[in-house]
């Protein structure tokens, strides 16, 4: 059997970190057995429903890297991909449910008589569920007096307006688009009963079905569009690593049975299976997943950390281009857990007019003989022939065990008078990115400051 999986999104708002999952392992199990990824546009509410929505969606997929084989901008045997564009063929199923006399009129809208039998989903992740429709369906429940009424089981699939409702739309593209596997959220689960139902109805062999556990905020309750990190866009914004991002989705109810936890796209590829997924819903973890960025950082090759870092350098006002760049960049590595970090953590390097934080100022002038310090810094600075690491480094240690210090000693005032604070990258590495001229100007400077 050919594995063809699919993202059925609502083009109504942002791409959500749940559907971004939804997405990834669908792509990822595609991809896996050597399948099709197949995305459709679930756009028949034509209230809600806008093109700048679904751009939304189809930019973040872009970005996370989960390329589809077919649907919108990538036309295919089984096409249109857009619902909106799908009524005659959802006319045409129709026909053959009336044909079989399985519908009826119903104040204007078309109802799909549910079989009175148990139907049983067999499910990879959730196991087997089973529902007598005609039973389940028959009690509703009113909010209102608190009580339980009877009601009609029988499913309309098509509104008096003429719009058809998700669960026949789905349905029939599932039919159409020769979708093998289904895999979707849990709160789909209860709705699958009903697929059944029609694909039975339509004399078609399901798909086979598993419904991964929600993602929870750190509250224990559903993630919304208002919880930190519930939307794709923010993390391109953010700074995110998209491989990254997928990594710590996929953790997001799945697990690869041992303790890894940073993986690279094929290595993710390669270990991810649906035996994997748990059946218990996970929390999301905003820290935890700036933590895998974070890891994710530090194993970019220099010119793949160049490239992801360019957009936000420019915008901070560093030119990429800038030879001493990929320098500092390794220099960042180590300290920034986002791209959006990084010019804050290099950017006292490229300055030309650097600024000092005022409590390393304090910090520095509570030094004991701090002006007699600066001045033999300065003159340990100016020594150096070769600026480099390892000369600046030991200029440095001469100079402070000539006066009975340890090295130590130096390296705060340096530091601040160099960097402007007591944060930063590597210094002496920054240093030498520097230059000695500049260095040399910066602590002269300082010491007429402090």
């Amino acid at each position: 059997m050919s594995v063809r999986t699919r993202f059925a999104p609502s083009p109504t708002g942002f791409l959500h970190i749940g559907g971004a999952r939804t997405a990834l392992y669908n792509w990822l199990f595609a991809k896996k057995n050597g399948g099709q990824f197949i995305l459709r546009a679930e756009d028949t509410d034509a209230e809600r429903s806008t093109e700048a929505s679904l751009d939304v969606i189809l930019d973040g997929l872009r970005w996370l890297g989960l390329e589809w084989d077919e649907g919108p901008g990538k036309d295919g045997p089984h096409g249109p991909y857009y619902q909106s564009q799908r009524t005659d063929i959802y006319d045409a199923y129709l026909a053959k449910l009336e044909a079989a006399g399985l519908t009826y009129e119903d104040e204007g809208a078309i109802r799909f008589r549910v079989p009175d039998k148990d139907i049983t989903v067999n499910d990879l992740i959730c196991g087997d569920v089973t529902v007598n429709l005609k039973e389940t369906r028959s009690i509703g429940f009113d909010p209102e007096t608190k009580t339980t009424l009877e009601r009609n089981p029988d499913l309309v699939i098509k509104r008096p307006n003429g719009g058809y409702i998700f669960h026949f739309v789905n349905v029939v593209d599932d039919i159409e688009m020769k979708i093998s596997h289904v895999i979707r959220g849990e709160d789909h689960l209860s709705n699958t009963v009903l697929h059944l139902a029609l694909f039975e109805a339509f004399g078609e062999k399901p798909p086979v079905f598993a419904h991964i556990p929600l993602n929870l905020n750190e509250n224990g309750s559903k993630m919304s569009k208002r919880d930190k990190g519930a939307l794709i866009h923010e993390y391109i914004e953010a700074g995110f690593l998209p491989d990254a991002v997928n990594n710590y989705m996929a953790l997001l109810g799945w697990s690869p049975k041992d303790d890894t936890e940073i993986f690279t796209p094929a290595e993710l590829m390669d270990r991810f299976s649906m035996e994997g997924v748990n059946n218990g819903n996970s929390k999301f973890d905003y820290t935890k997943c700036v933590w895998v960025n974070a890891e994710h950082l530090k194993r970019l090759s220099p010119e793949d950390l160049n490239s992801n870092a360019a957009p936000f350098l420019e915008k901070a006002g560093i030119s990429a281009d800038d030879p001493r760049v990929t320098g500092a960049l390794e220099l960042a590595r180590e300290r920034a857990e986002l791209l959006s970090e990084i010019p804050g953590v290099i950017d006292s390097i490229f300055t030309d007019d650097l600024d000092y934080d005022e409590p390393s100022i304090e910090k520095v002038q509570s030094i004991s003989g701090i002006d007699d310090l600066m001045a033999a810094l300065y003159r340990a600075l100016e020594g150096v022939e070769d600026w480099a690491v390892d000369e600046i480094k030991a200029s440095i240690k001469e100079s402070a065990e000539g006066r009975g210090l340890k090295m130590g000693a130096y390296m705060l005032p340096c530091r601040v008078a160099t960097m402007g604070s007591m944060k930063g990258p590597d210094l002496v590495p920054a240093m030498v990115l520097i230059g000695k001229e500049e260095v040399l100007g910066r602590v002269e400077n300082f010491a007429e400051l402090i």
